[in-house]
């Protein structure tokens, strides 16, 4: 091999970068103890873009396509080393590619609960999970302040970054935004659309547009997320008193009808009553508010409706002791020597 042949090799003709795979974002081009021919060939394929930095200067941009390399296309790196436009020596130039198409599947979340302002709560520690995508949208901003002079920079090293940025747009859109966690749930993709509002710029600084952003989950931690399910569950039961006042009304016709008459009813009206004011009572006690006192005469007046209701059930059945009688099952009007129900079929003691 001759001095010229190995010389000659020393200078590139054709520049380009074939992906290796996915998630690299930016190529630096070997260049080492090399020379690029004038005339030679850059070829940009598309999703890329290419960059010609002079001693850490940002130079010409080159969109996807076939490019040769002249001192007409090269405006910028003509005037950073004052070639003269008939120019036709090799040259020195470190060469970057730039991946721009967009980076989907992305997760972002917070590590540790973010306490956040809350209207009902007070405040509230939150967790939030979800997805987004990003793109290189300026080569040059993003070679300065991330890449550098790396050979190779890829989506996993920059993913720190763009974490810590989310978090902080997050704070702050939540912050703003002022929903209630019990709302939130029913507004997390306004939610999303203001958390991307605000992380949006830190993405610019790096070169960086954000091209989607969503919530997927927003969540308490478990302590929290039991006390809550808590205070919902006595929000659902309401006022005892007045679900066994129903509950005792609805069964008024049922009693009539039915043998006991209203005897038991004023039993069981009875009954529900007190129920609604012991389990009240109690759930009052649990959640730490003073139940309020009883009238004086209260339980007076309780005595008084249940011998009331039995002194009515009493008159009832001596009024059933004539000629008929009713179907202990069914109560349906009987004679009083029947054996069995001509209706239901139930036996008669």
């Amino acid at each position: 091999m001759s001095l010229g042949d190995f010389l000659r090799k020393q200078f590139i003709d054709v520049i380009q970068w074939t992906e290796s795979g996915p998630g690299v974002l930016m190529y630096r081009f070997p260049m080492q103890d090399m020379e690029i021919q004038s005339g030679g060939k850059l070829t940009v394929r598309e999703s890329q873009l290419a960059l010609f930095v002079n001693e850490g200067r940002a130079a010409d941009l080159f969109a996807p396509g076939l490019h040769t390399l002249v001192t007409a296309n090269l405006p910028l790196l003509t005037n950073l080393q004052n070639w003269d436009k008939a120019f036709q020596s090799p040259f020195k130039s470190d060469v970057y590619f730039f991946s721009t198409r967009v980076q989907t599947g992305q997760r972002w979340g917070t590590q540790q609960p973010i306490t956040i302002r809350d209207k009902e709560f007070g405040a509230v520690r939150l967790r939030a999970f979800g997805m987004f995508a990003f793109r290189v949208s300026d080569a040059a901003v993003f070679q300065a302040k991330v890449g550098a002079t790396d050979a190779e920079y890829t989506v996993a090293q920059i993913d720190p970054a763009l974490r810590n940025a989310i978090m902080s747009g997050f704070t702050s859109a939540f912050a703003n935004a002022q929903v209630p966690f019990l709302d939130m749930a029913a507004n997390q993709a306004e939610l999303a659309k203001q958390i991307a509002t605000a992380v949006q710029p830190a993405f610019a600084e790096l070169g960086l547009a954000l091209e989607s952003f969503t919530v997927e989950n927003l969540s308490l931690p478990d302590e929290l997320q039991k006390r809550l399910d808590e205070r919902i569950s006595m929000n659902m039961i309401g006022d005892l008193r007045q679900y066994t006042q129903f509950q005792a009304a609805q069964s008024i016709p049922i009693a009539a009808a039915n043998q006991g008459g209203m005897a038991g009813l004023a039993a069981g009206i009875g009954a529900g009553v007190g129920l609604g004011g012991i389990v009240s009572d109690a759930m009052r006690g649990a959640t730490g508010t003073p139940a309020p006192a009883a009238p004086a005469n209260a339980a007076i007046g309780a005595g008084a409706a249940g011998a009331a209701g039995a002194a009515a059930g009493a008159s009832a059945g001596d009024a059933l002791t004539g000629d008929t009688k009713f179907c202990m099952n069914c109560g349906a009007k009987l004679p009083a020597a029947a054996k069995f129900c001509s209706s239901c079929g139930a036996p008669q003691g």
